[in-house]
């Protein structure tokens, strides 16, 4: 799966840096007593709510790839507007599409 334009910038800049990180996300997810689509979906949520939306394609993808339906992939989303507003919603265009690309 094809990752965000900066998260290939850091790959390339700081090739030393990313590995540590990816080890680390490795064992964080290792860790995680979620199943992998409770975990994306979860994921997808908390990037919603700090908008990090360049991650958001890639999540979505995963989260389908482990079974979330479309409806699922907009809650997610959805489920911070009671405690961030309505800022959650600028994240919807690019999940949808993420999600219906083939």
């Amino acid at each position: 799966m094809k990752v965000s334009k900066s998260f290939e910038v850091f790959a390339k800049e700081a090739p030393e840096v990313q590995a540590a990180w990816m080890e680390t996300v490795q064992k964080l997810d290792a860790a995680s007593k979620l199943d992998k689509k409770t975990e994306e979906l979860a994921y997808i949520a908390v990037m919603a709510a700090v908008r990090l939306e360049s991650g958001i394609p890639f999540h979505v993808k995963m989260a389908k790839s482990n079974g979330a339906t479309r409806n699922e992939i907009i809650s997610a989303i959805l489920v911070g507007l009671p405690a961030v507003g309505n800022i959650v919603t600028t994240s919807l265009p690019a999940a949808i599409e993420a999600y219906d690309e083939d």
